[in-house]
């Protein structure tokens, strides 16, 4: 007696017709995130975009808002990635309600409504808090450094601009002259139907990395020009902090400054696996439910100049600042301890480095009474009671779920002020995921 299966007909034709509810299980985070946006968000910013009467409706911006917030929280960012899986995963569908938009339309809604995007940071913040997953009772701070979508390789230093600019300069200018000459063979040869100003194919791309040199070699010197002008930087401060005396600026790139043709406002950055061409992403994350409550993102390689912009965004977000805040050795600074103590801030930020099985961070450098001196000694005083073993557990996991468990590890946009936005897109994605899974 052979063994009876249950029937499998690919073929066979729904009676009803399908419902996006029925597509993923009750409660299933497609469902959670797309009735946040429908119900909890004022979309206000991005609809108001659209007053032109005339032309094919668009898919609707709320649709679109879920989708790219949904896409976001599952690790998919490619608006390519996210057209596929519009069309193969169920989960998507029953965001989308069976609409398709295809990578064009997503790609172009992202740059189109990016600042409204990014604008939704605050309200799912208002939703967590809401929820009860935002106490601001102890808030660790960190920085993390995030690839530009741009290769370290299309990077030249000014020293090397300098020479490649008078070698490549001296090229085409021979090359200006052998066309010249040719040009004239040709017309005695075939006739004079040439305009005589063509140049050959071989010419144009040296012609353009020529311009490119000189385009960003004009922008180092005018970095370097207005830091001439605001007088010592921040090189001068750390010298004298080691006891040498800082040289102001002269108002010359440094030979070894260097600048991203891809994305020239992106930086080199060093991590513990090496340099990468990237930005330094910046989170203040409350310690209740790993909520991110602020964030920022800057082309600067050091942290020190984050944590006072970063504390006084969590007032404008909430109305509210942390009682307790905590950050590692890179926010330490006599300027941000003192801008700690006027906000009425419990703080702790370690002066030095801690090693492995040590139960508070070193002294570092700090002088003798100094308020980096004062916070050392705080901190080692209460040892492994201290508050500021809080940090490691309370923002180090955030990041890793970003970069790790979802995957982002490479921004898609360029320039500063988009990726800036990239950053908080991703951000608000994250606390969506929290409140969903928490709320």
């Amino acid at each position: 007696m052979s063994k009876v299966f249950r029937p499998w007909d690919v073929d066979e034709v729904w009676l009803f017709p399908a419902s996006v509810q029925d597509f993923v299980p009750p409660g299933h985070i497609a469902h959670l995130i797309r009735e946040t946006v429908r119900e909890g968000l004022d979309l206000r910013a991005i609809l108001s975009q659209y007053d032109e009467e005339r032309g094919y409706p668009p898919y609707h911006p709320g649709m679109m808002t879920a989708l790219l917030l949904y896409a976001y929280s599952q690790g998919i960012y490619s608006s390519r990635r996210i057209d596929r899986a519009c069309h193969e995963r169920v989960d998507f569908m029953a965001v989308t309600g069976l609409s398709y938009p295809d990578f064009r339309t997503i790609s172009e809604f992202r740059k189109r409504h990016l600042g409204a995007l990014s604008g939704l940071f605050v309200q799912v913040l208002g939703l967590c808090r809401k929820a009860g997953l935002v106490k601001l009772g102890h808030v660790a701070l960190d920085g993390t450094k995030i690839k530009a979508n741009a290769s370290k390789h299309k990077a030249m230093s000014y020293g090397r601009m300098k020479g490649a600019e008078e070698k490549l300069a001296a090229e085409v200018a021979g090359w200006m002259k052998k066309a010249a000459a040719q040009d004239a063979a040709e017309d005695r040869q075939h006739g004079g139907d040439r305009r005589g100003d063509e140049l050959p194919d071989w010419v144009a791309n040296k012609e353009r990395r020529l311009a490119k040199i000189r385009e960003a070699k004009a922008a180092l010197e005018a970095e370097a020009q207005a830091a001439a002008g605001q007088g010592a930087g921040e090189d001068s401060e750390v010298a004298a902090k080691r006891g040498r005396k800082g040289q102001p600026p002269s108002g010359v790139p440094e030979d070894n400054a260097q600048r991203n043709f891809t994305d020239p406002e992106s930086r080199i950055m060093k991590t513990k696996d090496g340099f990468i061409q990237g930005y330094n992403a910046q989170a203040a994350v409350d310690a209740e439910h790993q909520i991110i409550v602020s964030c920022d993102l800057t082309n600067q390689g050091t942290d020190s100049g984050q944590l006072l912009p970063l504390i006084d965004q969590i007032k404008a977000n909430t109305e509210v600042l942390p009682k307790q805040v905590s950050a590692d050795a890179g926010y330490a600074s006599d300027a941000n301890l003192k801008g700690l103590e006027e906000r009425e801030i419990d703080g702790f930020v370690a002066a030095g480095r801690q090693k492995h099985g040590t139960a508070a961070p070193a002294a570092g450098k700090a002088k003798e009474g100094s308020r980096l001196a004062a916070m050392a000694q705080k901190i080692a005083g209460q040892g492994y009671d201290s508050p500021y073993r809080q940090r490691k557990q309370t923002v180090e996991p955030v990041f890793g779920q970003i970069k790790q468990a979802r995957g982002f590890r490479q921004f898609l946009l360029r320039g500063l002020d988009k990726v800036k936005q990239e950053w908080v897109l991703v951000c608000t994605a994250h606390n969506l995921l929290k409140l969903t899974a928490f709320g």
